[in-house]
């Protein structure tokens, strides 16, 4: 018997590409999103400075985190120099205000589009190398980034490192970790909503299929070397804007801020979150930012019992990290947006979640 034509759907119909690439699958996706950053607007009104600062970082190391996902997760490229160009982000917003008197709220994305400059240089090898030789170019690029903040006295200031002003906006001065975690918050969700929007476009479409088959995209008339390039700006520029932030946060900007080892915690935080997920790339970051607080708290405990170990905690922290990526390379190698899915599938079904 046919179905009435008021007759109830069961389900979600998807019957075009537009509808199968919308940013939220269902309304109470976006409903949840809009009451996330509804939530987060107030509350500076119940959070102690200190969960402030944890929120900041978060937010500019997601931008940050962003743009390595977009390169490695989406494109299929690899970089361990991207710790360099947040840094080249942080000296290019500081350099900008001071040399040319440009207000640091137009500083920070113009930092962003010289970062992307400079990304866009280092990715041009990408067209020709991929793999463990991109890695190895992708790492003597942070070699060469570090070196050149450390003699370039003009832009960085050199060893001594470089001064940032803090942001004014309508004649605030945003220096209290309450009146920067709204701009910070409101840097979060443009760039956010730019990623999603760029992998559904059609370049983003096009990253995505260099990054699951290279031949197979080059057959179909993508520019292989157009797009790895892309790749390479389009991560350099959310470094660039997550530095800028860092910068002018904290007030200082010195190179020794900006090593390898930040690198790889890059890289953890788009391994724990997930590659290939916007939103696991918020997820890996806030757990790689939170890891070491928590590791600092469970020290405090156990030196109650094992007095002298809160001498070994910067190296009990970057264990972690290491211990981290290790385990969820083995036992949850899609991240936390993965088992996320997993876990809103499973009480969807409850109680056939079988």
């Amino acid at each position: 018997m046919a179905l009435g034509a008021n007759s109830m759907r069961c389900g979600e119909f998807r019957t075009s590409y537009r509808q199968d690439s919308t940013i939220f699958p269902t309304p109470m996706s976006r409903n949840f999103a809009i009451a996330g950053v509804l939530l987060l607007m107030v509350s500076p009104v119940f959070l102690q400075p200190y969960h402030l600062n944890i929120l900041i970082q978060i937010g500019y190391m997601g931008i940050a985190a962003l743009g390595l996902n977009i390169l490695v997760g989406f494109s299929g490229q690899i970089s361990l120099g991207h710790a360099a160009f947040f840094g080249f982000g942080a000296f290019a917003s500081a350099w900008i205000n001071s040399s040319f008197g440009i207000p640091v709220i137009l500083a920070i994305p113009l930092a962003g589009v010289l970062t992307t400059a400079v990304g866009m240089i280092v990715g041009i090898p990408a067209a020709r190398i991929k793999g463990l030789y991109l890695a190895i170019a992708t790492l003597a690029a942070q070699y060469i980034l570090e070196d050149f903040f450390n003699r370039a006295v003009w832009f960085t200031g050199g060893s001594a490192g470089s001064l940032a002003n803090p942001l004014s906006l309508f004649g605030y001065q945003m220096t209290t970790d309450t009146r920067y975690f709204y701009v910070v918050l409101a840097f979060v969700v443009v760039m956010y909503l730019l990623g999603t929007n760029l992998i559904r476009s059609r370049d983003g479409r096009a990253l995505v299929a260099l990054r699951d088959h290279y031949l197979s995209a080059e057959i179909m008339g993508i520019n292989l070397t157009k797009y790895r390039i892309l790749a390479f700006g389009i991560s350099s520029f959310y470094a660039g804007v997550g530095g800028a932030l860092f910068a002018h946060y904290l007030g200082y900007v010195s190179a020794e801020s900006f090593t390898i080892l930040l690198s790889i915690q890059f890289l953890g935080m788009i391994i724990i979150g997930g590659l290939g997920s916007i939103m696991g790339t918020l997820m890996g970051t806030a757990f790689m930012v939170l890891l070491p607080e928590v590791m600092e708290g469970g020290v405090g405990v156990i030196a109650d019992f094992m007095p002298g170990i809160e001498q070994g905690l910067a190296y009990i922290k970057e264990m972690a990290i290491g211990l981290a990526i290790v385990l969820f390379l083995i036992f949850e190698p899609e991240g936390l947006a993965h088992r996320w899915q997993l876990t809103k599938a499973y009480w969807k079904l409850y109680p056939f979640s079988y």
